[in-house]
């Protein structure tokens, strides 16, 4: 690569990474807020985004698939209800207000709600950059020893060979989740994670590539999506549902037991000693965890019964089973289902086999690389995260890293989720907003 290009005349008084829903739900936020401050008490903000353009799991966007979250829990109404930037704005906008208060339903579709995180967006493009990858954040410590600023490298978006360092007083990491796989899987034409199932099954359709079977791996809501998808849209084929419980379970989105996504319920688990939000998560779990939201449970079990009758049962699930190995074969793949009360092991000739094994947090500290040596840890080396979701770091810190996401251990349960997106872009503005009056180092010219 080329030397970089700096920019020593603009200091960021944010500088956020990735642009997704949480950080886009940010750059509302702070735009709203500038709007009512004096120019003098505004907030410069910036995003980065490694994609060339907007996209929030577009892999699993079926075109039936619904939100598992009312739409009010949009990108701004439980901050701001009277948010131009809402979905049923959007809705206005587009045309189909009426139409969608006539379905009767809080949850849009998700290829629906995927426009709308696409038209705020756009909204908000100017302080964007896509295809931006971050490649380094590097305190900038002043004469004094102090750390005032952050020095952000990534890729030039014009130009990939070259890079470019942004200054920033602050940064809002919110990088989202990555496909997290059994150890030792190899991904392949014909070995995928859930995450690129339309784009794989697309190629496939688009080649005429024969599919006889396929296999998903999983019992969350993704693996039974993938399920579904692929029975209808490859009619010809075999598709077995490979997974270690009886059956899937149940998402509980009871009234009571939703509470747990509430905003004051993530003042309840930040203040609780460990041992108590380590039992209010496992209590939980069945909110989001390995679970199905029931209609699809029984639609499955309905067309499952179906074939029995009609005598040709193309829908399979292998429960209490585990898959042991896989390995290539002649134009397909061998995978190995042991079925653990007995420990029977067969073999399936299988065209695909699609992990939807679900995702995790991505590690903030390799991305903050030489950062992360400022940040300071708990006993468990995770993250000691402020309630405003600023990392604690270092005295001699006043530069501030605040992180979306990946909070779980500190926040609860709706760090990774909708729930709360708007409510804690709010939070973090606030933060920001009281921080200004605090001194800081004048800009210093980059080495």
């Amino acid at each position: 690569m080329t030397a970089p290009l700096n920019e020593p005349d603009t200091i960021h008084d944010i500088l956020g990474i990735g642009f997704g829903p949480s950080n886009l739900a940010l750059a509302i936020a702070i735009e709203e807020h500038n709007a009512q401050v004096p120019d003098s008490r505004r907030i410069n903000a910036r995003f980065l985004e490694r994609q060339p353009r907007f996209g929030w799991h577009r892999g699993m966007l079926i075109d039936d698939a619904t939100m598992q979250v009312s739409f009010l829990k949009d990108l701004v109404t439980m901050r701001n209800p009277t948010s131009d930037f809402s979905f049923l704005c959007y809705l206005r906008e587009q045309g189909r207000l009426v139409d969608f208060l006539n379905q009767k339903t809080l949850f849009p579709l998700r290829v629906e709600f995927h426009d709308y995180f696409e038209w705020a967006a756009a909204r908000v493009a100017p302080v964007v950059d896509y295809s931006s990858e971050v490649l380094s954040i590097t305190p900038v410590r002043g004469a004094d020893g102090e750390v005032d600023h952050l020095d952000v490298t990534c890729r030039h978006p014009e130009d990939p060979t070259r890079t470019i360092t942004h200054r920033a007083r602050n940064i809002s990491v919110a990088v989202g989740l990555e496909p997290h796989l059994p150890p030792g899987t190899e991904l392949s034409d014909r070995v995928w994670h859930n995450s690129q199932l339309l784009p794989r099954v697309a190629e496939l359709t688009a080649t005429g590539t024969p599919v006889r079977r396929a296999v998903v791996l999983g019992a969350g809501q993704s693996a039974a999506e993938a399920v579904d998808f692929l029975h209808r849209t490859f009619p010809d084929a075999e598709i077995c549902a490979v997974f270690a419980k009886y059956g899937y379970t149940p998402a509980d989105d009871s009234p009571f037991a939703n509470r747990i996504f509430d905003p004051e319920a993530v003042d309840l688990y930040f203040g609780s000693p460990s041992e108590v939000k380590q039992s209010l998560f496992d209590y939980h779990r069945s909110t989001n965890y390995s679970v199905v939201d029931m209609d699809l449970i029984e639609a499955l079990y309905a067309t499952s019964y179906r074939e029995k009758v009609q005598g040709r049962e193309r829908l399979r699930f292998l429960n209490v089973s585990r898959i042991r190995d896989v390995s290539a074969a002649d134009d397909g793949l061998d995978v190995t289902v042991e079925f653990l009360p007995t420990g029977e092991r067969h073999v399936l000739e299988a065209d695909v086999l699609v992990h939807a094994t679900g995702y995790r947090s991505q590690d903030v500290g390799t991305l903050l690389g030489e950062s992360a040596k400022i940040c300071l840890r708990d006993d468990g080396d995770a993250l000691r995260v402020g309630r405003d979701h600023r990392v604690e770091v270092a005295p001699e810190v006043r530069a501030g890293i605040y992180v979306q996401g990946g909070t779980e251990h500190t926040h609860g349960l709706t760090s990774t989720l909708l729930s709360t997106t708007a409510i804690r872009a709010g939070e973090i503005v606030a933060s920001l907003a009281a921080r200004q009056d605090e001194p800081v180092a004048t800009a210093a010219a980059r080495p």
